[in-house]
């Protein structure tokens, strides 16, 4: 029955005992501008620390967060503009043409790609150009899970709740472990993705 603690027993007690279980429960994936499935999933670092061993930059240039991020958009890729009575509109930065780095860094290449073209490429795609396992592994989940057509760089303020849930159920699923608790993990899947998620348990 719906609130009769089954969540509260498992996350107080089981794992109180189990501490080494791997979590899926029903909060919500931080959606903002920022955020992208590479960074989500973590392999961002890796990408830029491969730029970085192929163009003897710092990895912080390839990061539109940090050295390498266009000062008009301060790495946005877009800036607001303000409409006084109404909502403010974004529109794509002038200075960038809205791939978010200055143009030294869109300059650097890594396999005849800058860092703003590899963010461009979708996750089935990237697959085949980022061969490093750590990288690979969680590129093959995403198309597990049906996020193959995500590029790596979209705004996770973009995707809808059931995209969410799944990219949240790759990242988990990606991790070592024997125990998995999954509370409501089928929350905003369609059914198709709902038989996906249940091959890659039986698996």
């Amino acid at each position: 029955v719906a609130g009769s603690g089954k969540s509260s027993l498992v996350h107080d007690e089981f794992l109180r005992r189990f501490p080494e279980a791997v979590v899926v429960d029903q909060e919500a994936v931080s959606r903002n501008s920022r955020s992208n499935p590479a960074t989500f999933l973590g392999i961002f670092d890796d990408i830029r620390k491969l730029y970085a061993r192929a163009t003897g930059q710092p990895a912080s240039m390839f990061s539109f967060n940090s050295d390498g991020a266009c000062p008009g958009c301060k790495g946005q890729g877009a800036v607001s503009v303000d409409m006084h009575f109404l909502d403010e509109v974004r529109i794509p930065c002038s200075q960038c043409g809205g791939r978010r780095y200055t143009d030294e860094v869109l300059g650097l290449r890594w396999e005849g790609l800058n860092v703003a073209e590899l963010l461009e490429k979708t996750v089935l795609e990237a697959r085949d150009i980022l061969l490093q396992s750590r990288i690979r592994s969680a590129l093959e989940l995403l198309c597990e899970v049906g996020l193959d057509y995500l590029t790596l760089g979209q705004s996770l303020s973009t995707l809808s709740g059931g995209e969410c849930q799944r990219l949240k159920l790759a990242s988990e699923l990606g991790k070592t472990g024997n125990t998995y608790v999954l509370d409501e993990p089928t929350t905003g899947l369609h059914l198709s993705d709902i038989g996906r998620l249940i091959a890659i348990l039986d698996r």
